[in-house]
């Protein structure tokens, strides 16, 4: 049971420290332009959004397996 509330008392200083998602929300409404970005890929390389300029970008994500998300 120490062992429990210790935990949850790690994840909600981590939390308070870092922000959930570690970003503030923009508030971005349908059609406004992306705020730059830059993400690793799946395929080892990285990708700033700057570098598709002109062309259409789709973002998809998955969980990682067994991360329960």
């Amino acid at each position: 049971m120490k062992m429990l509330i210790a935990l949850y008392v790690m994840v909600f200083v981590a939390v308070a420290v870092v922000g959930v998602g570690g970003v503030q929300a923009q508030g971005l409404e349908a059609g406004d332009m992306a705020p730059g970005f830059t993400l690793p890929g799946s395929d080892g390389n990285t990708h700033s959004l700057v570098d598709y300029a002109g062309k259409t970008v789709v973002l998809a994500w998955f969980p990682k397996a067994f991360t329960g998300g």
